[in-house]
């Protein structure tokens, strides 16, 4: 019996054609909440910037943040993975050197490196955030601790950049940039983290996910659903594949496997 559901949010939950939850995706989360079972997020974005699923928010008993780095039930922090203060530095001073964006998320506020039009351009006409409160300087979000550092490097550097943070690891679900973390915090270790502070099975949860930073985490869930459009090294890892986003890939999944 699933007790516990995880969802990606971009490309998952949120169309990335109309920014929003589908009402399909909506009425079924709303009916398996109904049911008792528990519903949580699990995805790149930090909380600041989970901006785009108020259609379900509500509903959301917590939230897997930034690819896992904070963990979320209710108002309790289960479980948190800061990227080491020197690696941390080692990341902004790489980015320095090629005068690259890095987007800074410690864990109360946010900080961008090197600002340019790309950064707006991705945060704001394609991923649709709207928070733009970026007044605390850099040194105190660092002093925070730092739970990501999103720098908008191509794979090459990102294979650069990887040896000299050996505790650190990277993931990407779009092409623009990568999220780094700790190597501790991915949203497998985010699910496992969820599940004994519920005091349920692993093998109760069910996740679903369409990107690069999904696949361990529909490897470690009791049932790993991809959506239609995931990415095809992501569908091979799930347990089903189901329809798209805009193609009611979640209210169809949770109907085949009778959670609605």
């Amino acid at each position: 019996m699933i007790k516990a559901l995880f969802f990606d949010v971009d490309g998952t939950l949120v169309s990335f054609n109309t920014h929003k939850v589908p009402e399909s995706t909506i009425e079924a989360l709303r009916e398996a909440h109904k049911c008792g079972v528990k519903l949580f997020t699990a995805t790149g974005r930090p909380r600041q910037l989970l901006n785009n699923i108020t259609e379900v928010e509500d509903i959301m008993d917590g939230f897997i943040l930034a690819t896992g780095a904070q963990c979320v039930y209710g108002d309790k922090v289960v479980r948190q993975d800061l990227i080491p203060t020197h690696e941390a530095e080692a990341i902004v001073d790489f980015c320095n050197r090629l005068s690259v964006p890095a987007v800074v998320v410690g864990t109360k506020d946010i900080q961008i490196v090197n600002r340019d039009a790309t950064v707006d351009s991705v945060f704001y006409d394609m991923l649709k955030v709207t928070y733009d409160k970026f007044d605390v300087p850099l040194e105190e979000v660092m002093k925070q601790g730092v739970l990501q550092i999103t720098p908008f490097l191509d794979e090459e550097h990102e294979r650069e950049l990887l040896p000299l943070v050996p505790n650190s690891t990277a993931a990407r679900w779009y092409p623009a940039f990568c999220d780094l973390t700790s190597a501790t915090a991915d949203k497998a270790n985010g699910i496992r983290a969820i599940a004994e502070h519920l005091g349920i099975n692993i093998s109760e949860t069910m996740a679903f996910g369409d990107g690069g930073n999904d696949f361990t985490m529909l490897r470690a869930a009791g049932i790993g659903v991809a959506m239609g459009n995931a990415l095809d090294t992501v569908k091979a890892h799930a347990d089903y594949v189901t329809s798209s986003v805009d193609e009611d890939g979640i209210a169809n999944a949770l109907k085949h496997f009778e959670i609605i």
